[in-house]
C-alpha cells in the first residue's frame, strides 16, 4: 500500500487519482415515456426534448445517509483495501437531513468495528459542485506533508427530487464512491485545473423544511453555459504553457469530453459550446472553415441563440458521437444525480468502451453548481492493461445493475414523492416503502425516533459465492514508502499486503443487518 514517512527531501507521490469506482442507484426507476403521457405533455418532452429514456427514485427507505452506507461499504468489500488502511474520507452532497451532524460523521461506523477512527476529511456542499470540491480536497492530502501513507475515499452523493411540474423529469439520484492515492488508474493531471465562482440564485434550497429547490431555469442555463465558457478558456491557458510549444491547445487534444448532466440534451448542447469557443479562438481556421460566418460572434451574446446552438450541435456531432456520449448511460437511464452525476458520466464512459481503447486517454472533466463553482481539470488513463481493466470489468458489471431496477409506473412514483413531501423531517416516523424491492446489499432506513436519530440496518448480501471474482489490482512497488512501524510484505489477494508492529492486517467480516444507531 502506498505509505508516508518524513523524508528529509520531500516530492510528490506518483500518479495520484482515482484508483477505483463504485456506483449506487436506486432499485426504482419511472419510464420518461410514460411520464410524459401521465403528465398530459407532449410526446418528447422529456425523451427528446432533455434526452432522457428513464429516471431513478428513492423510496422513504433511502435516504442520503444509506445511500453513502451502500456505496462505500460495497467499495471496501469489493476491494478489500481495509478500512484500517483509509486516513481521508469526504462526502460532497447538496442533500442535506441535518445542518450540524455530517453524513461522514455516519459512515465512521463502518470503520469503528476495525478500531479506525483516525480519519480526516467532513462533508462539502455546493450544489452538484460539492463531490468535484471533496475530491480535490482528498487530492490535496496525499500531495501534503500531513498525508501518512494511506488512502483517501471521496464519496459524491445525492436525492434530486423536484415538486411536481416541468422540473420533476430533471430528478434522479445516486451515488459515486471514489478510491483515491497514488499509483492510480485515472491520474489527475497536476496543474491543470481552471476554476470559476461567482455569487448567483440561479438554484437554491433556502427552506430547509423540504426537499424542493427554487430553481430560474433561464439563468441556470446561462449560468453553465458561462461558466463553461470561463473554465475552458482558463484551462486551455494553462494548458498551453504546460505544453511548452507554439500550438494552441484545442478539443482535439483531448480523447474524451465529460460534463457535470442535469439532463442529456444539455450535454450535447456543452460539447457544442466548447466547439464555438474553439471556432471563435481560431485556433484551427481550416477546420472550421464551414463555420466562418459565425466567427464574428461574441459568446455573452449567444447563450440562446437558437441559429447558433442548432449549427454547432450538427456540427459537432461526429464529435459528441465518439468523445462523449458513451458516457451518457446513467444520466439517460438514472437522471440527475447531482454531486455524482460527473464521475457517473466517468463510469458510464469506461463501462462502454474496451478496456485496451481506453489505454493513455486524456479526459477533459468539466465540473458544476449552482450558486455558481465550477472547475475544469483533465485525467489521464493509465498504459498499465491489468489496473485498466479490472476498473472497466467492475464498473461494467455495476452498470448491469440497471437491467435489474424494478419500474415503477407514473401514479406509484408520483405517490411515492408524495409520501416523502409529507414525511420529510417527520419524527417519530417508520418509513413504509418496502425492503424487499431494494438491491442486497442495500442499507436502509428503519425507524427515525422522538430525537430525530436514524436507525439503519442492511439488506441480506449476495453470498460471495454467487459474485464475480475480483482480479488481483497492483500497485508498483517501487512507488510505495514504508512508514515507521510498518513493514511491506508484499501483494496480497487484491495487490497489497501489510504488517503493522509485525502483524499482517486482513479486514474482518461485516455484520449483516446490523442496527446502526447514531449517538
Amino acid at each position: 500500500m502506498p505509505s508516508f514517512k518524513q523524508r528529509e527531501h520531500y516530492t510528490w507521490p506518483d500518479d495520484v487519482g482515482i484508483i477505483d469506482m463504485e456506483v449506487y442507484f436506486p432499485s426504482l426507476y419511472v419510464d420518461q415515456a410514460e411520464l410524459e403521457e401521465h403528465d398530459g405533455v407532449s410526446s418528447g418532452k422529456y425523451t427528446i426534448g432533455l434526452g432522457q429514456s428513464q429516471m431513478g427514485f428513492c423510496s422513504d427507505r433511502e435516504d442520503i445517509n444509506s445511500l453513502c452506507l451502500t456505496v462505500v461499504q460495497r467499495l471496501m468489500d469489493r476491494t478489500k483495501v481495509g478500512y484500517e488502511h483509509i486516513g481521508r474520507l469526504e462526502v460532497g452532497t447538496e442533500t442535506i437531513i441535518d445542518k450540524s451532524k455530517s453524513v461522514k460523521s455516519v459512515l465512521m461506523q463502518l470503520f469503528e468495528e476495525f478500531g479506525n477512527t483516525d480519519i480526516e476529511g467532513v462533508d462539502t456542499t455546493n450544489a452538484c459542485y460539492g463531490g468535484t470540491a471533496a475530491l480535490f480536497n482528498s487530492l490535496s492530502w496525499v500531495e501534503s506533508s500531513a498525508w501518512d501513507g494511506r488512502y483517501a475515499v471521496v464519496v459524491a452523493a445525492d436525492i434530486a427530487v423536484y415538486a411536481s411540474g416541468n422540473a420533476r423529469p430533471t430528478g434522479g439520484a445516486g451515488a459515486v464512491a471514489m478510491l483515491v492515492g497514488p499509483g492510480a488508474t485515472l491520474t489527475v493531471e497536476r496543474g491543470l485545473r481552471a476554476t470559476h465562482m461567482a455569487h448567483v440564485y440561479d438554484f437554491y434550497k433556502p427552506d430547509l423544511l423540504s426537499e424542493y429547490p427554487r430553481v430560474d431555469g433561464k439563468l441556470s442555463i446561462q449560468c453553465y453555459f458561462q461558466a463553461l465558457d470561463q473554465c475552458y478558456q482558463l484551462f486551455c491557458r494553462k494548458a498551453f504553457l504546460k505544453k511548452g510549444d507554439q500550438k494552441e491547445f484545442m478539443l482535439d487534444d483531448l480523447d474524451i469530453i465529460l460534463f457535470h448532466a442535469p439532463y442529456c440534451k444539455l450535454v450535447q448542447k456543452s460539447l457544442a459550446r466548447l466547439v464555438l469557443n474553439d471556432c471563435l479562438r481560431g485556433v484551427d481556421v481550416e477546420k472550421y472553415k464551414s463555420m466562418e460566418a459565425f466567427s464574428h460572434l461574441k459568446l455573452e451574446e449567444t447563450y440562446f441563440d437558437k441559429d447558433v446552438e442548432k449549427a454547432f450541435v450538427e456540427f459537432s456531432k461526429p464529435l459528441f458521437e465518439k468523445k462523449t456520449k458513451p458516457g451518457l448511460q446513467l444520466a439517460n437511464r438514472v437522471g440527475n444525480m447531482y454531486t455524482p452525476c460527473l464521475y457517473g458520466c466517468l463510469a458510464s464512459y469506461i463501462a462502454s468502451s474496451s478496456s485496451g481503447d481506453m489505454l493513455g486517454k486524456r479526459i477533459g472533466m468539466f465540473s458544476y453548481g449552482s450558486g455558481l463553482a465550477s472547475s475544469m481539470f483533465s485525467l489521464r488513463v493509465t498504459t498499465d492493461a491489468n489496473l485498466m481493466n479490472n476498473l472497466h470489468t467492475s464498473l461494467k458489471a455495476q452498470l448491469a445493475y440497471l437491467d435489474l431496477r424494478k419500474r415503477v409506473s407514473p401514479t406509484e412514483f408520483t405517490s411515492i414523492l408524495k409520501i416523502r413531501e409529507d414525511t420529510h423531517h417527520q419524527a417519530p416516523y417508520t418509513p413504509t416503502g418496502k425492503v424487499e424491492d431494494l438491491f442486497p446489499d442495500t442499507w436502509f432506513l428503519v425507524h427515525v425516533d422522538s430525537m430525530h436519530r436514524r436507525q439503519y440496518e442492511r439488506r441480506q448480501p449476495i453470498p460471495v459465492s454467487d459474485q464475480p471474482r475480483q482480479q488481483k489490482r497492483s500497485v508498483p512497488k517501487e512507488s510505495l514508502i514504508e512508514p515507521a512501524g510498518c513493514k511491506f510484505l508484499g501483494y496480497g489477494e487484491n495487490g497489497f499486503n501489510h504488517s503493522v508492529n509485525g502483524t499482517t492486517t486482513t479486514p474482518k467480516p461485516v455484520v449483516v443487518a446490523t442496527t446502526l444507531s447514531p449517538h
